[in-house]
């Protein structure tokens, strides 16, 4: 028998996954938590700042790894013949040249700017603003193949607001890798930064990397500002997909989990990619990894004509499936919209000394509000939010925007307040379908996957009545690291494609959703008005 260990890097955990290759089974996991990120020492959510020390990543993968090997049955550690990585992104680091990241370094070790700059740190807005308008002006379009329109959560955007703004890192840093590429390069004992394998999903969604351009479009990038007419634009001109082996673990790595030193290590992606795989996506279906955000993914063969998808997060062939082009949208905000909900409402509970009356009420928030607001039928006179409290991912990216909460009056309710965040996050999913589908791109139905696509009947009824198309929720409940589980199986040797590793481990689906007729004309009518608040919000915040 044989074993892969997906690694999946979330906001604020780790978790690692022990899959038997040959069946699928899911035989050991584990979460770790980031010890550092939980204080939250070296963020400012005020200033959209959320950085995160690489000691975390080592820490907690330190701690799964082991936890989840001792929770599987003893043969399991000696048969583990591959790992794959799977992290949030775009969460770039600045880096010396042996790719160690500064951070690690005494003299930046409390640096926020040395760290890895978590995907929705939006502290780049006025660059990535930047960059849009100085394409605007260009007589390419270097930004055709991520939708038009280039986010603050992106890699350049980042890269040029630290290096404007702290000399000493910009003059320290070798180059800046992301963390689903540097994951792999350190457990394989990588020591040479120009030895790293870089992902074509991070490269191609958003680095700007494309054959067209022979990796990145150095003459525009390197015009932007004159801090960036250094930069090593040709350690970016190869990238590889996750089938493909970023090396074997190094003895060193070997000794800290207690596995074989030849276990491959396969090349990293984002978690929202590998999830996609993990969930077994198929051309016509929507993949949406749905949590604190969503991340939403198609695949398609080769197009007979070229079609351009507008705001989105690009679109790359060899991102999510090897021969097929995988497109990326997502929304900046889903869960993490309820959870500011809750944080509202619980404010008075501060004042409760009593520490575990405190925690049963808090748990009890979100369960009492679903229940209350499933029980209300939607009509389309009532009030309507918008869902954009951490700004709008796609379609058409623009981190100025703020959410709205509109249609109060002295007869609204907790309860109905909730139901309409609930639908304002639906109503932001549909309008990425709607997207995709305008732009030529069938969407048939959705695949669902992630923590509230398994928890919450509540959301993803309300959402196959908003979308109007079926859902089906994956029976895994960690389809990314499953994903990347799959892909270190191939990159292993074991199956001969990743088609072959979904086939073979896949987990199928345990439920389906199917649109309430009754709501669908009413959610219709609501989903008009959305659009027409939005509106009038960005034509207030221009």
């Amino acid at each position: 028998m044989s074993y892969t260990i997906g690694l999946d890097f979330g906001t604020d955990s780790l978790r690692a996954l022990i899959v038997d290759v040959d069946s699928g089974e899911e035989v050991g996991m584990s979460v770790a938590e980031y010890e550092k990120w939980k204080s939250q020492k070296y963020c400012n959510p005020l200033n959209n700042q959320f950085r995160q020390h690489p000691k975390d990543y080592i820490n907690a993968m330190k701690k799964a790894i082991n936890q989840a090997l001792n929770s599987a049955e003893d043969h399991v550690r000696l048969n583990v013949i591959g790992i794959g990585v799977d992290t949030t992104g775009s969460t770039p680091c600045p880096v010396n040249a042996a790719g160690i990241p500064l951070s690690m370094l005494p003299e930046f070790e409390e640096n926020p700017n040395a760290m890895f700059h978590l995907w929705k740190d939006h502290t780049a807005t006025e660059e990535a603003e930047e960059i849009n308008n100085a394409n605007e002006k260009s007589k390419n379009d270097y930004l055709q193949y991520v939708g038009g329109i280039y986010s603050s959560e992106w890699y350049w955007a980042k890269i040029l607001h630290t290096c404007r703004i702290d000399r000493k890192v910009r003059l320290a840093s070798f180059t800046w890798v992301e963390h689903c590429d540097w994951i792999p390069f350190l457990i394989t004992g990588g020591e040479d930064v120009r030895q790293l394998k870089r992902s074509i999903c991070a490269a191609g969604h958003k680095a700007l990397w494309h054959k067209d351009y022979n990796g990145v479009p150095v003459d525009f990038l390197s015009g932007l500002d004159p801090v960036l007419l250094n930069f090593k634009y040709n350690l970016l001109e190869n990238v590889f997909s996750s089938e493909v082996s970023a090396g074997s673990l190094s003895p060193f790595w070997a000794d800290q989990f207690g596995l074989p030193a030849d276990v491959v290590v396969a090349v990293g992606a984002y978690d929202a990619h590998m999830g996609a795989v993990g969930g077994e996506i198929e051309p016509g279906y929507l993949s949406k990894v749905i949590g604190t955000s969503t991340c939403d993914i198609m695949v398609t063969p080769k197009l007979d004509k070229n079609i351009l998808v507008r705001g989105i997060c690009g679109q790359v062939y060899g991102s999510v499936l090897p021969g097929m082009l995988g497109l990326e949208a997502g929304q900046s905000a889903f869960g993490d919209v309820y959870a500011w909900f809750k944080k509202v409402i619980k404010w008075p509970l501060e004042m409760i000394e009593d520490q575990m009356l405190r925690k049963e009420i808090e748990e009890a928030i979100i369960p009492q509000l679903t229940n209350q607001s499933a029980a209300i039928s939607p009509t389309i006179n009532d009030m309507v939010s918008l869902d954009w409290m951490n700004g709008r991912r796609s379609p058409d990216a623009n981190q100025f925007l703020k959410g709205v909460v509109s249609g109060l009056n002295l007869g609204i309710d907790a309860p109905r307040i909730f139901k309409s965040l609930v639908e304002a996050t639906c109503f932001g999913a549909k309008s990425i379908s709607d997207r995709f589908t305008d732009e030529g791109i069938d969407v048939k139905g959705v695949i669902a996957l992630g923590g509230i696509a398994r928890k919450s009947s509540y959301v993803m009824q309300m959402l196959s009545d908003v979308l109007n198309k079926p859902i089906k929720v994956g029976t895994s409940d960690q389809t990314c690291a499953l994903g990347a589980a799959m892909f270190a199986a191939t990159a292993a040797g074991k199956f001969t494609s990743v088609k072959e590793a979904m086939s073979r481990m896949g987990r199928g689906f345990d439920k389906t959703y199917f649109p309430n007729v009754e709501r669908v004309d009413v959610y219709n009518i609501l989903y008009q008005k959305y659009c027409e608040l939005g509106q009038t919000v960005e034509e207030i915040t221009k």
